[in-house]
């Protein structure tokens, strides 16, 4: 009477599967649908990126040579 099958919850064990299994398949074609209204960015072959600095922000690091402390090159450094 109480076994481990029996057919209501035989029954419930499908419809969830049936709901999570259409439900992701909805929210695929949710994010496909976005994805091709969004409108393509035009071709520029020579166009840096935005966020791609002409110089890279890298200094030159020498030691101080009275302290010994890295510090950039050309800086005014006091030892203290």
């Amino acid at each position: 009477m109480f076994g481990l099958f029996n057919l209501p919850k035989l029954l419930l064990l499908a419809a969830i599967i049936f709901a999570v299994w259409y439900g992701f398949k909805w929210l695929n074609n949710r994010q496909a649908q976005v994805s091709r209204s969004k409108p393509a960015k035009p071709f520029r072959p020579n166009a840096r990126p935005a966020a791609d600095p002409v110089e890279p922000d890298i200094e030159e690091m020498i030691p101080c040579p009275d302290c010994g402390v890295y510090v950039a090159k050309g800086s005014k450094h006091r030892c203290g």
